[in-house]
């Protein structure tokens, strides 16, 4: 099959609930994929924060490969041996206390467990979160996310969710009533931006949770496993949470959903009153393991931190260049470029030009590569920016169209 047959099989067959761009991917490498046609790109995207190890890591691969010829489901009615060597490593990792986790397959399964947790260990209904956060697509999940164009459409939602303005912690204060379980939200908000918060303001909020006696939730799906140049985004600012959701990278690109909690919390769940058939496969934990082991052993987090600063310094050079570009922001390798117009012409370009980018609300292009990326790659993906954001001024100049 050609490059067009494969995308009309799935715009004829697959729920149209994608924004899709025009081009079928069928390898990847590191920090590179490639199309059907042989086309190399850029990849900094990491499949939307999944492929952190890069695609196809090696140690990955070959854990999958063993695991495949052994064993790839088991219940966790059942123990498994793989299962526990992936909880044994990630509570090794994890920060001190949250020692107690639950094994789904996706973030807004870890966030759907971390809602019920706190309404069962506290026995209070309302879950406040902030103005801008994406959470997930779940009935739960979605209750807590706040743009309104995932909202509307499913309306009315779970009860009890209640929304307040970002960056201040005086508004979380005056939220909390007696019926407040938890504050759900993320270090550093993802698709609402890019949205690094204040100094002081993580610490602010585990303060008056402790004060309040609520639950501090922390939806780390986006900004863990180094993203951030930190094994977890709230190390960034020395801040632990009660409860901590995570997914997306730790099983190397397989789906996973992690819930981890002090063990006190989570012991609340009583038998049967939280599971999926999926929870902890053999084959999940396996490439689980080998991601976890590779993230430590090739000091991933470190180089997250390292090739960060170097990229964010090449975007505030655009910045300097280009008057369209409004604002860089970000932490390691989780980066937004916040420019002053809609961003979706300039992702598509760069399509077009082999670089393979998100973006974070209407006017932001986010940068999510793997952290195996190379200088040259970065530099690659920067020259591509570079190009487009200057056609576009140009474009807008001429038709004198550009925002002061």
């Amino acid at each position: 099959m050609n490059d067009k047959d494969i995308m009309d099989i799935e715009n004829r067959f697959m729920a149209n609930v994608f924004s899709k761009k025009p081009v079928v991917l069928t390898r990847g490498k590191g920090a590179l994929v490639w199309d059907i046609n042989g086309k190399e790109y850029v990849d900094c995207t990491s499949s939307y924060g999944v492929a952190l190890l890069g695609h196809c890591h090696p140690k990955v691969v070959k854990a999958v490969c063993a695991q495949a010829e052994q064993l790839i489901s088991c219940h966790s009615g059942f123990y498994n041996d793989k299962r526990a060597e992936f909880i044994q490593k990630l509570v090794q990792i994890t920060p001190k206390g949250l020692d107690k986790a639950f094994l789904s397959n996706s973030g807004a399964e870890s966030v759907e467990c971390a809602i019920k947790l706190a309404r069962k260990f506290k026995g209070k209904p309302e879950i406040i979160a902030l103005m801008g956060a994406f959470h997930g697509k779940t009935m739960g999940a979605l209750s807590a996310t706040w743009d309104k164009k995932y909202r509307e459409p499913f309306m009315p939602l779970v009860p009890e969710f209640k929304h307040v303005a970002p960056d201040n912690a005086d508004k979380i204060r005056e939220a909390i009533t007696e019926k407040t379980a938890a504050v759900l939200m993320e270090p550093i908000r993802g698709e609402g931006g890019v949205r690094v918060p204040p100094d002081g303001y993580l610490q602010a909020v585990r303060e008056i949770c402790d004060e309040k006696n609520v639950l501090l939730i922390f939806d780390e799906v986006q900004t863990s496993f180094g993203r951030t140049g930190k094994l977890f985004g709230c190390q960034n600012w020395g801040v632990t949470p009660d409860v901590m959701c995570l997914a997306k990278p730790f099983a190397g690109g397989l789906p996973i959903g992690i819930t981890v909690a002090k063990e006190n919390i989570m012991s609340a769940f009583k038998v049967g009153e939280h599971s999926t058939t999926f929870s902890g496969s053999p084959l999940v934990c396996a490439a689980g393991c080998a991601a976890l082991d590779a993230l430590v052993e090739e000091k991933l987090v470190e180089r997250a931190a390292e090739m960060g600063k170097y990229f964010k310094v090449q975007l505030e050079a655009l910045q300097a260049k280009h008057k369209i570009v409004k604002e860089v922001r970000g932490l390691g390798l989780m980066l937004g470029v916040e420019l002053r117009y809609d961003v979706l012409n300039v992702i598509l370009k760069a399509v077009q030009r082999g670089v393979l980018v998100l973006d974070a609300g209407r006017t932001v292009v986010r940068f999510l590569p793997p952290l195996v990326i190379e200088k040259e790659q970065i530099n690659r993906a920067v020259a591509v920016l570079d190009e487009v954001l200057g056609e576009e001024e140009n474009e807008r100049a001429s038709s004198s169209t550009v925002p002061n």
